[in-house]
């Protein structure tokens, strides 16, 4: 009976060891353990405040499915997004910094970048650089894939007008568009790299003084603000979107 007894004590000790508790998953759709989670189930807007950067779940398009965020502040955040395979752009979940300064009186504006994308679905991971009023959007797409494309000045045989091939300014090599936003005479002017790119800097200044001097699109203009986040159209079936390092640096 002792024999029986011990050997019944030994297998509960080894029963109770192998019920240590498990750590929760971090890659379950949606869930994410961070700082500050969302998701558009009430608000298509929420926002969190990490000063100097403030980080937007946006999801402004029509139609859209479900999307959630996670952030350990404004340099550290990502999305799990569900959005039909249709067109239009969905979101633009980002995070951003404001600058407020003419050109002219920067010294340097740079950013750096790094992220994790998927293999699939329509989406951008993009910059938006805005100047005063929103009166010029400056888009710099690092990676895309998908059905997705830029505003153009016109579409010969369907396919978006390039303005410029194979610029190299910024430190990236891009081909650059030009196209209205709306007849109120704003306009958004759209780098493209012609390699997708998941980290690396972007020196920003050199690219808008590009704008004003050498292509003579934009004069002395106030930046305002800078975001970077991901364009989504569509990632049906849920896919992750996340934003690994993020800065945006200025004087």
């Amino acid at each position: 009976m002792r024999k029986i007894l011990t050997s019944l004590a030994v297998s509960m000790l080894l029963f109770t060891a192998c019920k240590k508790e498990q750590p929760n998953s971090i890659n379950e759709p949606g869930q994410v353990k961070a700082d500050w989670t969302s998701d558009n189930s009430t608000s298509n807007y929420t926002s969190k405040v990490y000063t100097p950067y403030t980080v937007f779940n946006n999801v402004w398009g029509s139609n859209p499915g479900y999307q959630s965020i996670w952030a350990n502040n404004g340099n550290t955040w990502g999305i799990w997004s569900n959005h039909p395979n249709t067109s239009g752009i969905k979101s633009y979940p980002n995070s951003e910094r404001k600058v407020q300064r003419v050109l002219s009186s920067l010294n340097s504006l740079t950013s750096h970048y790094d992220v994790t994308v998927p293999a699939d679905g329509s989406w951008g991971a993009d910059y938006d650089v805005w100047t005063n009023n929103d009166k010029y959007e400056i888009m710099l797409w690092m990676n895309y894939r998908g059905n997705v494309g830029p505003i153009a000045s016109s579409y010969p045989g369907g396919v978006a007008q390039v303005n410029v091939y194979n610029k190299t300014v910024g430190g990236h090599t891009w081909n650059v568009y030009k196209g209205p936003i709306s007849s109120s005479g704003k306009q958004v002017f759209s780098f493209l790299r012609t390699s997708n790119s998941t980290s690396g800097d972007v020196n920003i200044k050199d690219i808008m003084n590009y704008l004003k001097n050498d292509l003579n699109w934009i004069g002395n203009e106030t930046i305002d603000r800078v975001q970077f986040g991901f364009e989504v159209t569509s990632t049906a079936g849920g896919r992750d979107h996340r934003v690994n390092s993020y800065t945006v640096s200025f004087n």
